[in-house]
């Protein structure tokens, strides 16, 4: 896929319905042969939409206005490089718990959770969080994360979680502002509840902090499993990191993944995991699929603002 084609689909089915703003934004870069011509000197995994703009809004630049932001990346690309090749899309969004939330609330009891890809750590705490799923709500935590959720029963309680642990490759501090405020501008512009919600996950990560360790997914995972403690049920866990690894070592992951105790959770785009039989889903916008040790159970959207189960 081209640079423009990956604008122009990120538009059409990421942010259509969820971001008009990022709609317009990636459209129109899509079309813009200067900003395409400086994306491409990037790395490919450094090219994306979410980088850029998240960029741009950290820096203080415009998103709201096309025109104006063709002129701010133009004068400011050097600024704009820099910072596209140090940092990494890490959207940490906490809603993403409540896609999780039925498989980890199945699974043999307490657990020890271990998120792949975890920037600040904020989804390891499925326990601290209430959920509402429609008129039914899991869990008394004070952050209320709301689902539409289709064919499934919700559970009927949060998990037990008596270890959590993260693995990045550029871990998140929830306590340096410098890190929050990154966080925050990975957050797409008018959604000022997900910004709420950062602010209050974030303190609860910071009241409890998550053992959080710089590394690779393949060669120093083994290692972070085996400091779980061994009553309780290991998952290793990951949702929307998978499509910034290369193939290759994607598969190792798969490979690994698989021969460690316990469960494996993905929630991942369809081309990225790929499964057979998927059946359609619920709409064009863009969709995960949630699996457990391989195989698939539902459409998920990726802030965890939606679940559809498979028959």
């Amino acid at each position: 896929m081209t640079t423009a084609e990956a604008y122009a689909t990120f538009g059409s089915r990421e942010a259509r319905g969820v971001s008009a703003t990022y709609e317009r934004l990636s459209q129109a870069v899509a079309r813009d042969d200067a900003l395409l011509a400086l994306l491409d000197g990037l790395a490919p995994a450094k090219r994306q939409p979410n980088l850029l703009f998240g960029v741009v809004r950290w820096l203080g630049g415009p998103v709201d206005d096309p025109a104006a932001f063709h002129e701010y990346v133009v004068t400011h690309w050097p600024a704009i490089e820099t910072q596209m090749r140090a940092r990494a899309t890490q959207t940490n969004e906490a809603g993403r718990c409540a896609v999780l939330l039925p498989v980890l609330a199945a699974l043999p009891q307490p657990l020890a959770l271990l998120e792949v890809g975890a920037s600040a750590g904020l989804c390891l705490y499925p326990d601290r969080y209430a959920y509402r799923y429609g008129d039914h709500q899991v869990g008394s935590g004070e952050l209320v994360l709301d689902c539409a959720a289709n064919g499934l029963v919700p559970p009927a309680r949060v998990p037990e979680v008596v270890w959590r642990a993260g693995l990045d490759l550029n871990p998140l501090d929830v306590t340096d502002p410098d890190d929050v405020s990154w966080l925050d501008a990975l957050i797409w512009p008018e959604h000022a509840h997900r910004r709420a919600r950062l602010r209050a996950a974030a303190a609860v990560a910071a009241a409890d902090p998550p053992l959080l360790v710089r590394g690779d997914l393949v060669d120093d995972l083994p290692a972070l499993a085996a400091r779980a403690p061994t009553d309780a049920t290991l998952v290793v866990f990951h949702t929307s990191v998978l499509y910034q690894v290369p193939p290759p070592r994607r598969d190792a992951f798969v490979r690994l993944v698989r021969e460690l105790p316990g469960h494996w959770v993905a929630n991942e785009g369809p081309e990225v995991l790929r499964y057979d039989g998927l059946p359609a889903p619920p709409s064009d916008a863009l969709h995960n699929v949630l699996a457990l040790d391989g195989k698939p159970l539902a459409w998920a959207r990726g802030h965890g603002q939606a679940l559809t189960w498979f028959g």
